[in-house]
């Protein structure tokens, strides 16, 4: 079998999109003219005459035949770098009597050597270079009577600094995260893993957007059959723009028809860190503070970056109590409408008389009361959401305290039915992943269904065909219940539970095939250690 699989269905928009196309010749690239005017004509031409294009001309610099050109967009370039290292070291010179008598290539190859301050300078001889170039915020510097042009590094302009995560916060630990600066994110991650194995593959993808991605793993941990798979399902991508990097998990995830994702996002560098020194693989997009984690399995969606800050034995409590928080916010509706609708003889007398009592004069059966309930309850917290902040949280509290109270004395939904949709709402903000709280709550109107035909039978049946479902699910080869299914003794170190640091002698085993040893054997102090 296969070590990878994929659906049919992953790449069924690029099949259909090119199913009636035939195969196009790709185009020359074209050569910059020597002559200068042409070739600023055809970039104003091909930037449409665009006001932030800034083209400044040095005349009579070299002599009467040689004018230079520096072009860069106003907003994409460093202020400082183009003023002090481009301009001042270009026009505060005296320039030896030979510049004057040079030819242009031999003029451009002095100034990208004794004149730029710049530590990233390169050639180019096209076009479509120059307008890449650009529009990623670099400088361009022509001279009149050359083929060939510089650029000169200047990738600046404003942006957002480095900050506390918004989505993953924690008590311990560190408050940095991710900005959308790719390259601001992949230094997080180098201060944090300083080591030449660290490997960065880069990649545009987007025929409109040309969006950087960049895939970073450590050469010699790392599967290199998930490392290359990684990178062929990125080649594979072929659309107009990549806004997101939920663009990118969407394009190369296994299996598009699941509630479970089998890709996961963060914005800490500590947690990509961590993933990465186990083996798996990070992809950071251009433009956004979530990156992406793979292979991943599901029990890795339970798991925060604050459980290897603190002691063991309080981190494997709080992962317990995640992964029971994620059952009761999937399930407590839909047992409430079983036990209350076919299964009332399993409730002791005095909570059975006590619920009857208070659905008394309801005048909608349980589903249609949960339905409801649960229904209004994503709308108010949409609503917080989408509303602006001073005012979001006064809403969805308010909201609620409101229309729950008045809900109530109104007789059209029972106390018990509100404080169940409430302890499950808050149940679902456990999960230290928004993906698989997110998970939970499509499946919760799911089993609502469920209980509310066949009662808890039904539940079951939805429990049964869930677990089948996550048999089959596999992320980039690796299955999603690993290292339950196939069940892997040396693995359960960090699962449910979290053993000391001391114990935690090994990578997870499915995922790194080498080097899997982290630590040395069994390094726990003694109460002799530091005794003279």
């Amino acid at each position: 079998m296969a070590f990878f699989k994929r659906t049919k269905k992953t790449h069924t928009n690029t099949a259909l999109l090119h199913h009636n196309e035939q195969p196009k010749q790709k185009a020359e690239p074209s050569r910059l003219s020597d002559r200068l005017d042409q070739n600023l004509h055809k970039i104003r031409e091909q930037t449409g005459h665009s006001r932030d294009i800034i083209i400044r001309t040095l005349s009579h610099m070299f002599g009467s035949e040689h004018t230079l050109a520096v072009i860069y967009i106003d907003g994409l370039v460093d202020t400082l770098t183009i003023n002090h290292s481009i301009m001042e070291s270009l026009t505060s010179r005296d320039y030896d009597e030979e510049l004057y008598t040079s030819d242009p290539a031999e003029i451009l190859s002095i100034i990208k050597n004794r004149f730029l301050t710049i530590g990233s300078i390169s050639e180019l001889e096209h076009m479509e270079t120059l307008i890449s170039a650009i529009l990623e915020g670099n400088t361009i510097i022509l001279i009149e009577g050359s083929s060939h042009g510089i650029i000169a590094s200047s990738i600046g302009g404003e942006e957002r600094g480095v900050e506390e995560p918004q989505s993953q916060t924690v008590v311990r630990g560190p408050k940095e995260g991710f900005t959308e600066n790719i390259r601001t994110n992949t230094a997080l991650i180098r201060r944090k893993i300083k080591s030449p194995n660290l490997w960065i593959v880069d990649r545009k993808i987007g025929r409109v957007t040309q969006t950087d991605v960049a895939v970073m793993y450590l050469n010699g941990i790392a599967n290199d059959k998930i490392v290359q798979e990684i990178l062929d399902r990125l080649d594979r991508i072929d659309t107009d723009s990549i806004l997101e990097s939920g663009y990118i998990e969407e394009f190369i995830q296994d299996t598009t028809f699941s509630p479970f994702p089998t890709i996961t996002n963060t914005e800490r560098p500590d947690a990509i860190a961590g993933a990465i020194l186990e083996g798996k693989v990070a992809i950071l997009v251009d433009g956004t503070p979530f990156a992406l984690i793979a292979p991943i399995t599901i029990f890795k969606l339970f798991q925060s970056s604050e459980d290897y800050y603190q002691k063991f034995d309080i981190a494997t409590f709080l992962r317990l109590l995640r992964i029971i928080s994620f059952v009761v916010s999937m399930l407590l509706p839909s047992l409430y409408i079983a036990i209350s609708t076919f299964h009332q003889e399993m409730l002791p007398t005095t909570l059975l008389i006590s619920l009857a009592a208070q659905r008394e004069g309801i005048p909608f059966p349980a589903v249609v009361e949960a339905l409801a309930m649960e229904i209004t309850f994503e709308v108010l917290r949409e609503a917080g959401v989408r509303m602006p902040r001073a005012m979001g949280s006064a809403i969805s509290i308010v909201g609620a305290l409101v229309l729950g109270q008045a809900a109530v004395q109104a007789g059209l939904v029972s106390a018990a039915m509100v404080i169940i949709v409430a302890f499950t709402a808050i149940a679902s903000f456990v999960a230290p992943s928004v993906s698989i709280a997110n998970s939970a709550r499509l499946l919760r109107f799911g089993f609502m269904i469920l209980a509310a035909t066949l009662g808890l039978f039904g539940i079951m049946a939805g429990l049964l065909a869930m677990l089948i479902h996550l048999s089959g699910l596999r992320s980039f080869g690796l299955p999603y219940l690993t290292p339950f299914a196939p069940f892997i003794p040396l693995d359960q170190k960090d699962v449910l539970v979290r053993v000391p640091w001391w114990a935690m002698l090994t990578r997870p085993t499915l995922i790194n095939r080498k080097n899997a040893r982290r630590q040395k054997m069994n390094q726990r102090p003694s109460p002799s250690d530091g005794k003279e």
